[in-house]
């Protein structure tokens, strides 16, 4: 049966692939991204909606969920990164993480709830990060945000488990998306590693000595917002070949 599906960051990258999984699952999806030109083009291939909005903002939130409708299938994906030691984060930076990858979920999730509560039937689906399971230098602040994002994951997942909603989290490693392609542009000019170094830092947390790909990731959000997913509460499904295992 066809759902209503907001995924948030969905411009390009994460983002992108799941809404291309999701539209091939059948459902009607309405993609959000900071930029008009990253959405317009995907939603209209198609054949969804595209509502931009800055999820750090508050105000851009509320408009879009109001704009946005009834939402049976919420996969909160918008989120950023930044790789430095601790006494390198300016309060600013932090602020933004937290405001982003943390309170943006927080408010767009609770906007959603209701209509599925009343509903019966919903999924919420969070895109944390392996980081958020584990730690890793250089990555305090946006692990400390995504060790928040599956507390909140697992915790929302109790309160609603009876309501005929569910609660999940993707966790993945390192995956080829702009936003690693960025960091790796950021580990050569601060550390002044060859690129060839600077991608093995990253490849090299994974078994398969790879970057997870963005339609691995858009696969395990399908399963979860699938109808025979409904037993499956609460848990951080990781994508990121065997290596949180290490």
């Amino acid at each position: 049966m066809s759902k209503r599906v907001l995924i948030t960051g969905a411009g390009r990258g994460i983002g992108a692939a799941i809404a291309q999984e999701m539209a091939a699952a059948g459902h009607h999806v309405i993609l959000s991204s900071r930029t008009a030109a990253e959405i317009e083009a995907l939603a209209a291939q198609l054949q969804g909606e595209a509502i931009v909005a800055d999820m750090s903002n508050p105000e851009d939130i509320q408009r879009l969920t109001e704009k946005a409708g009834p939402v049976d299938i919420l996969v909160n994906n918008a989120g950023t990164a930044i790789s430095n030691p601790l006494h390198k984060i300016t309060l600013e930076q932090w602020n933004h993480l937290l405001q982003l990858n943390l309170t943006g979920l927080m408010l767009c999730t609770q906007a959603c709830m209701p209509h599925m509560l009343k509903s019966g039937w919903g999924r919420v689906i969070n895109v944390a990060s392996v980081a958020g399971l584990s730690a890793q230098k250089y990555l305090t602040a946006y692990a400390a945000t995504k060790h928040a994002v599956i507390g909140l994951t697992r915790a929302l997942a109790d309160e609603v488990a009876t309501k005929g909603v569910t609660v999940n989290a993707v966790c993945p490693g390192f995956v080829d998306t702009p936003m690693v392609q960025k960091s790796v542009e950021n580990i050569i000019a601060t550390t002044g590693r060859s690129r060839e170094e600077a991608m093995a830092s990253m490849t090299g947390t994974n078994p398969q000595g790879r970057l997870i790909e963005s339609d691995e990731v858009a696969y395990a959000v399908a399963f979860l917002a699938h109808e025979r997913a409904r037993g499956v509460n609460g848990t951080c499904l990781v994508i990121d070949g065997g290596g949180l295992r290490r």
